[in-house]
């Protein structure tokens, strides 16, 4: 893999002859330390510290930053950190690239104006159009202090977490496998929007695809082997909510792989969307050169319903699998893959797991009770964070398996962790906490398997979601809360009413007493589709943060306000609301 890095860029008072000279170490250390802060704590996705390049020369002209902007085309940089202790000269030094993601450390130090050149250079990006990101410490250091304060660090990291997901986006592929699924035109795959924003490739490929290799064979047979063992062996069959039932002739007919058969063709399934996303060189030695090669996916996505569920076992295994930190083979990368092909929650599990490194949930967002609702159908009264009502998130069985709280912290209490953080312990207990229970015959006539499970712990979480909103473009909804626990028979009694075939977690969002987050009946009622990712930690200000490099305004969230932080000349475009709005629209999609 071809790794996106960031490029730190020493900026230095150009003045030879005593100036320069005396602040050429303290430059280069604070290069250093921002390149070691960064490689300690980002990730990409594979679990490879995140790469920095260090100016090889301290930058104090137009000369030198040509010099080092050649050497950095050279090394896949796709952002860039400058910083300095001093004055500089900021039409001769700034970054011009209009497509690496900018930010500079100005060193807050009273004997050498660095403060100064930071204010200087965010001015000079303003009137450039080249939005950056300004990172100054609260506090005045001494001039040979080289630490990074807690401040600093932070917007760092956080500059640093974003601009590396931005980077593994760009040049890679959303896969649809099928169309739109079922009319849900919010769930359209719009390839404009996948360009500009992300610089992501739209890809397609008809499910046909997928029985053209079953019937010929195009897949590795030992792998296929491989996982039906593991299926058979760690995925426990739980309630057929069919047995008992006199279905219809439409429906008894339409099942076409029987029932005895299922996870055969559920394994061969996985393993072939598993090759058309990735590539598999096994094929090759097979003869298949062309079906070895994968879509370069970096996302993807199942219409399912209905032309394939129909009369064919659903994808929710596969989907869930794909999301899941471990298959088969043990413990793997999540692959953010949206059920019902819905590639804006595609895109929005993507976003999460880019982020965390956790897998992401795709979520039905399906129902609020009130905490009189809950009362007058259970008995009892929710308390805890969930006494101000709760939110239901279930789908059709594709979420995550992570998404059971099975796991366990330091502290014993349940949690997700990051994919290369799993033990084959914490496994056993995803596997444990899910059972797989036969699709529903009258949704599902082919038939196939839901996980089924509830979220075991109390923990927090964000639900986001981007939208589409024509004359306006992409917009993101966060909201931060907790996934939280009912007693058995409550979630029993509110659970039936549904599906209890599915996976469920309770989400209990943290209010504000403020617009949508003033109540937990506001949230639900602004959400902006059916359709919701949720993934481990409130990652709400990054979340933030990333938008604002993609140009894509939030349109609801309950960020703590000193935790938001934009480019800085987002302040320019005023104090009310709807600032930010302004300024994606102003500014315009990162590649258009």
């Amino acid at each position: 893999m071809v790794y996106p890095k960031i490029g730190i860029r020493p900026v230095i008072d150009g003045r030879w002859g005593g100036v320069r000279e005396g602040l050429e170490e303290q430059t280069m250390n604070m290069a250093r330390a921002a390149a070691k802060l960064i490689g300690e704590n980002v990730f990409y996705q594979d679990g490879t510290p995140a790469q920095c390049v260090i100016g090889e020369t301290t930058i104090g002209s137009g000369a030198e930053a040509a010099r080092v902007a050649a050497q950095f085309a050279k090394e896949n940089v796709c952002a860039t950190l400058s910083v300095t202790p001093c004055w500089c000269y900021g039409s001769e030094t700034m970054d011009l690239d209009p497509l690496t993601i900018k930010a500079v450390w100005g060193f807050n130090g009273t004997e050498r104006p660095g403060a100064v050149y930071l204010a200087a250079v965010m001015a000079a990006h303003a009137q450039r159009g080249l939005p950056a990101f300004s990172i100054y410490g609260h506090d005045v250091q001494d001039k040979d202090d080289t630490s990074v304060p807690a401040d600093v660090r932070e917007k760092i990291l956080r500059f640093a977490r974003c601009a590396v997901a931005v980077g593994q986006m760009r040049n890679k592929a959303y896969v649809n496998l099928g169309g739109v699924s079922m009319g849900i035109a919010g769930a359209f795959c719009d390839a404009n929007f996948m360009q500009k924003y992300l610089g992501i490739r739209a890809e397609w490929v008809d499910l046909t695809e997928i029985l053209r290799r079953m019937t010929l064979e195009i897949y590795d047979h030992d792998e296929y082997e491989k996982a039906l063992a593991w299926m058979k062996a760690n995925c426990k069959e739980g309630f057929d909510k069919n047995a008992g039932k006199d279905l219809p002739e439409i429906i008894r007919k339409s099942k076409v792989v029987p029932a005895d058969k299922d996870w055969e063709f559920i394994a061969k399934f996985t393993v072939i969307v598993n090759d058309i996303l990735h590539g598999n060189e096994k094929l090759a030695e097979m003869g298949w050169h062309e079906e070895s090669l994968g879509r370069n996916a970096v996302v993807g996505g199942f219409q399912g319903q209905r032309m394939w569920t129909d009369w064919l076992p659903n994808a929710d295994f596969t989907e869930s699998l794909l999301a899941s930190s471990f298959d088969w083979n043990g413990k793997k990368q999540p692959f953010p893959f949206a059920t019902e092909n819905d590639t804006l929650n595609g895109i929005s599990m993507l976003f999460a797991t880019l982020l965390t490194n956790k897998a992401p949930c795709f979520h039905d967002v399906r129902t609020y009770w009130s905490p009189d609702a809950v009362a007058r159908v259970t008995g009892k009264l929710l308390t805890g964070k969930a006494q101000h009502g709760i939110i239901h998130l279930i789908n059709s069985g594709a979420t995550a398996m992570d998404c059971t709280g099975a796991v366990k912290d330091a502290d014993g209490s349940g949690t997700v962790k990051r994919w290369w953080d799993m033990t084959d312990e914490d496994i056993a207990a995803c596997l444990g906490a899910t059972d797989w229970c036969r699709a529903d015959y009258e949704y599902f006539r082919g038939g196939g398997f839901s996980s089924h499970f509830k979220t075991l712990a109390e923990m927090p979480v964000t639900l986001l979601r981007v939208n589409l909103i024509d004359g306006l473009g992409p917009v993101l909804q966060i909201a931060e809360g907790y996934a939280v626990t009912l007693p058995d028979d409550m979630h029993r009694a509110l659970d039936m009413r549904t599906d209890p075939t599915w996976p469920t977690t309770w989400f209990a969002p943290r209010l504000t007493g403020e617009g949508a987050f003033a109540d937990v009946y506001s949230v639900m009622a602004n959400w902006g589709a059916n359709h919701g990712v949720t993934v481990h930690g409130h990652i709400g200000a990054d979340l933030i943060t990333l938008a604002s490099m993609l140009r894509i305004p939030v349109s609801l969230h309950n960020v703590c306000e000193s935790k938001v932080y934009r480019p800085h000349a987002w302040a320019a475009f005023g104090m009310g609301g709807d600032s930010d709005y302004r300024a994606c629209q102003t500014y315009g999609p990162l590649y258009k």
